[in-house]
């Protein structure tokens, strides 16, 4: 069964789109075709949150919203789904809770972020929890306010995110349209020359990729959007990949996690957090809200970024990558995926499909660390994870890992070997293993950081985890003071 439109639910009505082209984003779409510009245009990057909307899906049979930039969405994202902005909320002269709640705490002034700021806080109160303080700072930490501040915006979403929704949207017929529109059709809109293809099925979908490996394979677009709103390329041919089932799966066993690549960061959020919690720490941080709910595991991992924060832990953990071309399988070590800058082990047309990643056994120790200028919503300088096999207090087997020290994610093969023997309890064995790192990694200078910082950066982190595994109260090695007991 094939579908010849994109088709999502607006206003309580279904919208068809029969032409489209493959890179209009859902931002454009609402300011130039639809004439609804409550939503801003501020980055145009995914990173201040003024063009923030609100996706909202099914779950089983409950709808559940989400807040997603459209700048960055492209339409081929909204099929069989619900798009509601901020031009939406008001109910004749009566605001929704939310926006009347940012007028009597005074938490606008410019203007220009609140259409973003009422998104984030209409999927918050939606939530079907009270949140506390803390809850509502991580929620809109991917909407920047640059006149009011965020206390009085804090206490707006107090105020009104009861976890009581009573709107429009909490009693309607919108769970029974969204279980209409999902047909389980394959769309194609366009041409072979020009098109935007949504496959629905497994097979559909990596016999498409196969046919046409000039095809530009867009999971969340929290990167290829990117590349079409700031390095203004265009693309022919779009392939979706969000609407194949199975690459949503997520399989949690005792021994490993195994997750399709179309998983997105909020749907694998709590298991990945349950591997350690320092994982779980580390995507509390990794984009904003707005960028999980989007982004994939998968993702992250096939565009190669030398700084994404995710491959790195995937790298000290053991994980392992399986990739799809047409009927044939293949499987590598995740550290093997990742040849040089910009170049992956992937030929045209083939698919990142699955990762495999071993659960810890109770003589390994794991941490993860984040450095960046900003806390919340930043790129990383240097991100490294560390696994350690123990017996007793000593390591007979380090994977060491780092992001933003060299070209790709990267092991340190020469650190690991030095480790190996070293007692926790002999602290002044480890210098030498720690000055190994600079034999592993040469790292650049740029924008974030310096080559030098880096370097010193990754040592201390390194004795950081050693330190932290030995047995040290960790209270006085986090700011953030997620581990508060002895490791």
């Amino acid at each position: 069964m094939e579908r010849s439109v994109i088709h999502f639910l607006r206003r309580g009505q279904v919208v068809e789109i029969d032409k489209v082209p493959p890179t209009r984003t859902v931002l454009d779409y609402l300011r130039l075709e639809e004439k609804s510009r409550g939503t801003k245009e501020g980055c145009n990057e995914g990173d201040c949150g003024a063009c923030t909307v609100a996706l909202g899906s099914l779950h089983d049979g409950r709808v559940v919203y989400e807040a997603v930039y459209s700048c960055i969405l492209l339409m081929g994202h909204l099929d069989g789904k619900e798009l509601v902005t901020v031009d939406d909320l008001a109910d004749g002269g009566a605001l929704h809770p939310v926006q009347q709640a940012m007028v009597d705490h005074h938490a606008s002034q410019c203007g220009f972020c609140t259409p973003g700021f009422v998104m984030s806080l209409f999927t918050l109160y939606h939530g079907g929890f009270r949140p506390e303080r803390r809850e509502i700072a991580d929620h809109i930490a991917g909407n920047l306010c640059r006149c009011t501040g965020y206390r009085p915006i804090v206490d707006a979403a107090i105020a009104s995110c009861s976890g009581k929704a009573e709107d429009r949207w909490f009693d309607s017929t919108t769970a029974t349209q969204l279980a209409a529109l999902d047909d389980g059709a394959d769309v194609f809109v366009g041409d072979r020359e020009s098109f935007v293809a949504l496959p629905s099925s497994a097979d559909t979908l990596a016999t498409l990729a196969a046919a046409h490996p000039d095809a530009t394979i867009v999971a969340g677009a929290t990167d290829v959007g990117l590349w079409i709103t700031k390095q203004l390329r265009e693309f022919r041919r779009i392939v979706h990949v969000n609407k194949v089932k199975s690459l949503h799966k997520i399989q949690d066993t005792p021994d490993h996690l195994t997750m399709g690549a179309a998983v997105t960061y909020v749907e694998a959020e709590k298991h990945l957090a349950n591997l350690d919690p320092d994982v779980g720490e580390t995507l509390r941080r990794l984009g904003a809200k707005q960028i999980r709910a989007m982004g994939t595991i998968g993702g992250n991992i096939a565009n190669g970024s030398p700084i994404g924060d995710m491959p790195p832990m995937l790298i000290a953990l053991g994980a392992t990558l399986h990739l799809r071309h047409g009927d044939a399988m293949r499987e590598l070590s995740i550290e093997d995926f990742f040849i040089a800058y910009g170049k992956q082990d992937r030929r045209p047309g083939e698919l990142v499909w699955r990762i495999d990643i071993p659960k810890l056994q109770p003589n390994e120790a794991f941490r993860a660390y984040k450095i960046s200028k900003r806390f919340d919503q930043d790129i990383s300088a240097v991100m490294a994870a560390f696994k350690f096999t123990l017996e007793e207090h000593r390591i007979v087997l380090a994977r060491v890992a780092f992001g933003g020290m060299a070209e790709t994610p990267k092991r340190a093969p020469r650190t690991e070997a030095a480790l190996a023997g070293l007692s926790l309890d002999a602290t002044e064995s480890w210098s030498a293993a720690i000055a190994t790192l600079a034999e592993d990694y040469q790292p650049i200078s740029d924008m974030r950081a310096s080559s030098g910082y880096r370097l010193d950066v990754a040592q201390g982190l390194l004795r950081k985890a050693l330190t932290e595994i030995a047995g040290a109260a960790s209270k006085g090695t986090r700011v953030t003071g997620l581990r508060t007991e002895a490791a």
